[in-house]
């Protein structure tokens, strides 16, 4: 027994060593690539997924290895199956390469014998997708290769004209356009790697504790406190880590035992935090990493993608504001008086700079024309000069080490699940499903923009349940892009809209991940919590219906400074209107017709009719004037008695 459990060890030891000298290989391969020089397209994918490839597999041996219930007597049956993966995983990208360089040398067509391989290949990604992503994405990726081989048998639109084994093996495997070494791997890995790493880092030399001390501050003086320092907090952290899990992990730990302290409910403090979280990747300047994969996809570019995301993230968070100031009244949660000990030091002050200083340098080097990779690669060079400033890395510098190992490690398990998605992107392509199913909503839609929208909506809230954010946003791109972009909206405000329904995903019931990671930190039951998520979240469901009809709020389209200003006015109207009428409560309790009106009023602010827009301001306004009105002359009796 005692030398199984060595030999185990001895494995485990070798598996974490393979899978460090990876992500650091991965690290400085992400480095030279956006800052000092190019690498040979199909070396750099093929090398990227080598690397990648035995990443993942160490990251599924140690989850599986820490996994409640796991086994000593399986320890040989996985590890055979591990090794299994590896050899055939390399063969596979070997496969690649090798084809690819025939292929450049002179006319090849892809063989049988070459089909296997990459048969091969896709197992073992769609194998590790399943165990690092779980489920849904492996489902994502193995139904679009079923659909290729066996789709000619399908009913209706999805029939098509038939694909042999070969077919397969070159849409999905030996393809730089599409498929899994095709557009989107060689976007993450040129331009989207470096993000994570750069937001890892900000993460671990210390500007993140810093932050969220600036955050609570920042709020001590309102009712909402800690749920509104959890919002300023979220905002940040999600902004560098892209992930609404590690934000929730990251933030919530501190942030949801003081809600509840505060007087707040758990299923609200889980909620909240889970919606503060799920924003941090809508709001700029980094927005994680499906801004950067939208910029390459749009064309747009990077600094005109974080303009257009600015007004639509404020207005989110405005609304988070809102329903938290309006939960507090609704719970009578008194202002607290600052505590001596969260005060600002002399030591926050100077890790402020470790936030602010590689934020302008990403923003500067985008202003004076630099590449969107080139930015990322300046801006962690200038963090790693600024990380000395904070005496807890002077006293630790393998903390730095450590972040640089985990953004490596991060990136590495997000290009496993960038192969289920470019399965998907050569499937789509190559049989045109996307575009059928586009002249399938056009027919659903008729002639109203906002059926159609309702339609692309619902079916990207459905493919995104579950997913990551980069990983939903590019099913649904793919999927419902077509078929927003026929209706004349630009490409650049369909690709937010759907961003935004990415996003919101991650709140829509029953899936809701972001719920499910917030419910245990603050021991809420996950249901109520994603319930609690949706309503609180429910303005990141309107905003994208706003800028489809006024493009001029994403500032880049369609800018006119007065109509600007009137929407932006109306929004944050409709806001308040509409948060305290789902939460039936503003000045004091709400009656039925005060919810019903407030509902009417919140819609019609954004009609395009000016004499609907000014009804319904005027309603508004009475609606407030009244709960003010009833509020105090309840105050005045309370007085008196």
């Amino acid at each position: 027994m005692v030398e199984n459990d060595n030999s185990q060890n001895s494995f485990s030891w070798l598996f974490t060593l393979a899978s460090t000298m990876a992500c650091v290989i991965l690290g400085l391969i992400a480095l030279y690539s956006s800052g000092i020089g190019l690498i040979d397209p199909k070396l750099h994918r093929a090398g990227g997924f080598a690397l990648a490839l035995i990443v993942g597999i160490a990251v599924s041996r140690s989850n599986r290895e820490n996994a409640k219930g796991s086994s000593a007597k399986y320890f040989l049956p996985n590890l055979c199956i591990d090794f299994v993966l590896l050899v055939g995983g390399l063969w596979s990208i070997w496969s690649f390469f090798f084809v690819q360089t025939e292929m450049e040398e002179a006319l090849y067509d892809v063989t049988t014998a070459d089909a296997w391989p990459a048969l091969v290949g896709l197992v073992v990604f769609l194998e590790l997708c399943r165990r690092l992503w779980g489920w849904g994405l492996f489902c994502v990726g193995a139904l679009a290769v079923l659909y290729l081989l066996f789709g000619k048998n399908m009913p209706g639109i999805l029939a098509h004209s038939g694909f042999s084994l070969t077919e397969v093996a070159e849409a999905l495997w030996y393809n730089t356009n599409k498929g899994v070494f095709g557009s989107v791997t060689n976007i993450v890995l040129s331009t989207v790697f470096i993000f994570i790493i750069f937001g890892v880092l900000l993460e671990g030399t210390g500007a993140g504790d810093t932050l969220l001390k600036f955050a609570f501050l920042a709020t001590r003086r309102t009712r909402g406190g800690p749920a509104h320092a959890a919002i300023l907090a979220s905002s940040f952290f999600g902004t560098m880590s892209g992930s609404t899990v590690a934000n929730i992990v990251g933030t919530g730990t501190f942030t949801i035992p003081m809600i509840i302290k505060r007087g707040f409910s758990r299923t609200f403090a889980a909620g909240i935090e889970a919606t503060a979280s799920s924003g941090g990747q809508i709001m700029p300047p980094i927005m994680g990493a499906a801004a950067l994969v939208m910029a390459d996809l749009t064309g747009a570019g990077y600094l005109t993608v974080i303009i257009a995301a600015l007004v639509p993230a404020l207005f989110y968070y405005f609304s988070l504001f809102v329903a938290v100031t309006i939960e507090s009244r609704r719970q009578g949660i008194a202002i607290t008086p600052l505590k001596v000990e969260d005060k600002i030091t002399n030591v926050d002050w100077i890790n402020s700079i470790l936030f602010i200083g590689p934020i302008l340098t990403v923003i500067g080097s985008l202003v004076m024309g630099l590449s969107t990779s080139a930015a990322g690669f300046y801006a962690v060079l200038v963090l790693l000069l600024l990380s000395v400033l904070n005496p807890a890395v002077r006293a630790d510098p393998m903390r730095v080490w450590h972040s640089f190992i985990k953004g490596s490690q991060s990136g590495a398990t997000l290009l496993i699940a960038i192969a289920a998605i470019g399965i998907l992107v050569g499937s789509l392509d190559s049989t045109g499903l996307g575009l059928k199913l586009a002249n399938v909503i056009a027919t659903i839609r008729g002639e109203s923009l906002f059926s159609a929208l309702l339609v692309a909506m619902i079916g990207a809230l459905v493919l995104g349940m579950g997913m990551p954010t980069l990983p939903a946003y590019l099913i649904i791109i793919l999927v419902m892009g077509p078929a927003i972009q026929a209706l004349g909206i630009s490409m650049l405000t369909a690709h937010m809209f759907v961003f935004y329904y990415g996003v919101a995903s991650s709140l829509t019931p029953p899936v809701a991940i972001a719920a499910y990671a917030a419910a245990p930190i603050a021991g809420a039951n996950p249901l109520m919590t994603a319930l609690m998520s949706f309503r609180l979240g429910m303005a990141k469901f309107i905003i994208p219906f706003i800028f489809a009809f006024y493009p001029t709020i994403l500032i880049v389209e369609e800018f006119n400074l007065v109509t600007f200003v009137w929407i932006v006015i109306r929004t944050m109207f409709c806001i308040w209107l509409f948060s305290s009428a789902l939460s039936a409560y503003d000045r004091g309790k709400l009656t039925i017709l005060e919810i019903a009106l407030r509902f009417v009023a919140a819609f019609a602010l954004l009609a395009f009719d000016p004499v609907i827009q000014f009804s319904a301001v005027t309603v508004g306004i009475a609606l407030i004037v009244w709960d003010v009105r009833r509020g105090n002359d309840q105050l005045d009796g309370v007085h008196k008695s």
